[in-house]
C-alpha cells in the first residue's frame, strides 16, 4: 500500500505565490494512478493555504503507518532560519510554520517501509542537512529526500509553464522521462532527470536516502515487455555471444514485395524474432557487428551482439530479476 500528502500552498500574507497548488495538483494526478491506469498512491492534497497546526497533523497522518511507501510533497515558501522551515499561510514573526527537523524526526520515527520527502521551496535541502550526529545518521532507514535547491539556495516559480522549474520536471520525469526499460520511475531516476536538466547556473537539486531498496513512485508502459526482455537470454547463452543473421531474417525480403531480394526469403519465424531483436537494439541493449543498421546486418548476414546495458539486463534475466 502507498498514500501521499500534496502540498502546494499560494495564499501567503504580502508573500503570495502563484502556481504552488499547480505544483501539487499536477503531482497528485500523476502519482494516484500508474501509466496503465491501475491505482498507485492513496492520495490528498492541501491547497491554496493551510495553517502550521494542520499541516503538522497531517504529516503525523501521514506517516503515520505501517505502509510500503509514504510520500509528503511540499510547494510553497521556505525558511532558512533555525534548521529550517516549511512555511504555513498563518506564519507569524518567527513563528514561520513546521520546521523541517521536526518533519525528519516524524519520518524518521515512522513504521512505514519507505518515507519519501520532496520539497519544492527555497532552502529545501535544509532538510536533513546535518547528515551525522555524534556518528549516527540523521536519515532514519527508508527515508529519502528530494530537494529543489541547496540550503542556501531559492527555488523558482516560471510563469511560462505554470509550475516551479523543479517540480515541471518532476512532472515530466513520472510522464516517463525516467522510466527505465521496465517503465519503473523509482527516486533515483526521477532525480538523475532532473539533475541532467539543470545547468551549472541554475538552483541545484539535492539527494539524500538511507535505503537498501528502492521501490517505484509510479511505473509506465515498459519500454520492452518483461515477457520479450526475458528473451535476452533465449538468444544470447553467454555474455560475449553474437546472434548469426541473414536476409530470412528482415520481413522485406520477400517476392511479394517490388525490390531485389536476396536468399533465404523471409521466414515467418525469423522475422518475428527480428523484430524482438530491433527493440532490444531501439533502447539500446543490443548492437549489429560490422553494420550500421540492423537491417544490414541481416541482409548482409552478420551478427549482433549485447551491449554494456544489454548485459546488465541479460544478468538479471538469467538470475530471473523479473
Amino acid at each position: 500500500m502507498k498514500k501521499a500528502l500534496l502540498v502546494g500552498l499560494n495564499d501567503y500574507p504580502d508573500c503570495e505565490l502563484n502556481w504552488c497548488d499547480n505544483d501539487a495538483i499536477a503531482m497528485k494526478d500523476l502519482i494516484e494512478t500508474n501509466g496503465d491506469g491501475s491505482p498507485n498512491f492513496d492520495a490528498i492534497a492541501i491547497l491554496g493555504s493551510c495553517a502550521k497546526d494542520e499541516l503538522l497533523s497531517s504529516i503525523k497522518d501521514l506517516f503515520d503507518n505501517n505502509v510500503d511507501v509514504a510520500l509528503l510533497y511540499f510547494s510553497g515558501h521556505g525558511a532558512e532560519a533555525d534548521g529550517g522551515y516549511l512555511c504555513t499561510t498563518d506564519f507569524s514573526g518567527r513563528d514561520l510554520g513546521v520546521r523541517m527537523t521536526d518533519v525528519l524526526n516524524i519520518a524518521n520515527t515512522s513504521k512505514c517501509k519507505n518515507k519519501i520527502i520532496i520539497l519544492d521551496c527555497c532552502f529545501a535541502a535544509k532538510m536533513g542537512e546535518e547528515l551525522l550526529v555524534n556518528n549516527h545518521s540523521v536519515l532514519g532507514e527508508g527515508v529519502t529526500i528530494m530537494a529543489a535547491s541547496q540550503s542556501w539556495q531559492t527555488s523558482a516559480e516560471n510563469g511560462r509553464i505554470g509550475h516551479g522549474v523543479f517540480t515541471d520536471l518532476l512532472i515530466q520525469g513520472l510522464k516517463g522521462g525516467a522510466a527505465d526499460i521496465g517503465g519503473n520511475i523509482t527516486p533515483a531516476s526521477l532525480y538523475a532527470f532532473v539533475d541532467q536538466s539543470l545547468g551549472a547556473w541554475q538552483q541545484r537539486p539535492v539527494f539524500k536516502a538511507n535505503i537498501s531498496q528502492f521501490l517505484p513512485i509510479r511505473i509506465i508502459q515498459p519500454k520492452v515487455p518483461k515477457a520479450t526482455l526475458r528473451k535476452l537470454r533465449k538468444y544470447f547463452n553467454s555474455p560475449t555471444d553474437q546472434f548469426n543473421l541473414d536476409p530470412s531474417f528482415e520481413y522485406t525480403n520477400t517476392p511479394e514485395i517490388e525490390h531485389q531480394v536476396v536468399e533465404p526469403y523471409a521466414d515467418e519465424l525469423n522475422v518475428a524474432i527480428f523484430k524482438e531483436l530491433q527493440l532490444f537494439e531501439s533502447v539500446g541493449l543490443i548492437e549489429p557487428v560490422d553494420a550500421e543498421h540492423m537491417y544490414f546486418a541481416a541482409m548482409e548476414s552478420k551478427s549482433c551482439k549485447l551491449t554494456a546495458l544489454g548485459l546488465h539486463y541479460w544478468k538479471m534475466a538469467m538470475d530471473k530479476r523479473f
